[in-house]
Order: structure tokens, then C-alpha cells, then sequence
């Protein structure tokens, strides 16, 4: 059996690298463009805990999925995304400028914001590589609690990188802006998902 040390490591590793160049770092990117860095940080670490239980708990069962259903569920989250990032990125458009100029980053509500980033980053984590990648490794070492560790804390240092970045191009970048077109990457990854689960 493989020493503690060794699984948390791997676990970190491989999510880490598997997250850094993914989604999950443009999204938190995103988000952090729009809400104080504290509750982007928050919500988003809320929703890889979530995602780290639900993988180590099933474990190589959600590896046994058909593909089909997999891809579905996937691309039904991913709607959900876009249509959650599409809605705040059009409702700040639509608002007077100056109502808009004076509500700012930080009069939206702390639970507000950390629940909204919550929401698009759970449906962004779902049937992704590294919940699948956790799920995998903790069928191999049998370590739920250390595959889920490692995994969760590389998903909280991806998600501290893109607040950093966040928050030095927050004054150079339209929030509203940034969210449309996130919202329609996001629209992007539902389609191709349902392509999967109906071409297989």
C-alpha cells in the first residue's frame, strides 16, 4: 500500500495539473472580475469540497457511467453556467451606467456572490477530469480521505492563482463584457457535451 505522503501528493499533482490549464481557472478568472476576491474564493472552495466528497464517495463507480449519461449531465450543468453567467453579464448592460458605475464590485452581497460562484463552479467541476481523476485514484489506493485531501487543496490553489490574476485585470476588463463572453464559452462546452451524449 502506498505511504500517506505519497497518495496526497499524487492526488495533489495530478489534479493540479490537470486544473491549471482548464476551465476551472478562466472561470474563477471570470467571477473574480465581477465579485470581491474574498467571496469568489470562498464560494469556489465550497463547490471543490462538494465536488471532492461526491468523487471520493463514489469513487470508480462514477468511472462506470456510461459515457452517454455522463456527457449529458455534463452538458445540462454546463447550461446552467452559461445561463447564470449570460444573465448577470445582460442585467449589468441593461441597467443605467450610472446606477452600474455606483453599484461596483463590492455592493453585491457577500453570500450573493459566493453563492453565485459556487453554482458556476460546482456545475463547471461536474463529470470533469479531476473529479474523475479523484474518483479513479481513490479506487486505486483505497485512501478516500487523502485522495480527497490532495485534490481539493490543488483545487484551492488553482482557484488562489485565478483570484490573484483576477483581481490585477479587474480595472482593465467590462465585467459585463468578460461574463457575456465566458457565458457563451460556457454554451460552447454544453454543446459539445450534448453532442457526446447523443452521438456517443
Amino acid at each position: 500500500m502506498a505511504s500517506s505522503a505519497l497518495v496526497l501528493l499524487t492526488a495533489f499533482a495530478v489534479v493540479f495539473a490537470v486544473e491549471l490549464p482548464d476551465k476551472t481557472l478562466v472561470a474563477t478568472l471570470v467571477l473574480t472580475t465581477r465579485y470581491r476576491a474574498a467571496a469568489v474564493f470562498s464560494g469556489v472552495c465550497a463547490a471543490f469540497l462538494v465536488q471532492c466528497v461526491v468523487a471520493v464517495t463514489f469513487g470508480d463507480l462514477l468511472t462506470l457511467l456510461p459515457d452517454r449519461m455522463v456527457a449529458g449531465v455534463v452538458a445540462l450543468l454546463f447550461g446552467l453556467g452559461a445561463v447564470m453567467l449570460l444573465r448577470e453579464g445582460f442585467t449589468a448592460a441593461n441597467d443605467n451606467s450610472q446606477i452600474v458605475a455606483t453599484v461596483g464590485i463590492g455592493k453585491v452581497s457577500f453570500r450573493r456572490a459566493a453563492l453565485t460562484c459556487f453554482g458556476v463552479l460546482f456545475a463547471a467541476e461536474w463529470g470533469d477530469a479531476s473529479q474523475l481523476a479523484t474518483a479513479g485514484l481513490t479506487a486505486r489506493y483505497g485512501q478516500p480521505v487523502l485522495v480527497g485531501l490532495g485534490a481539493w487543496l490543488a483545487l484551492v490553489g488553482v482557484a488562489g492563482v485565478a483570484v490573484l490574476v483576477g483581481r490585477k485585470i479587474r480595472n482593465r476588463f467590462k465585467p459585463h463584457l468578460v461574463q457575456r463572453v465566458a457565458g457563451v464559452l460556457f454554451g460552447a462546452f454544453a454543446l459539445l457535451a450534448a453532442g457526446e451524449a447523443v452521438l456517443g
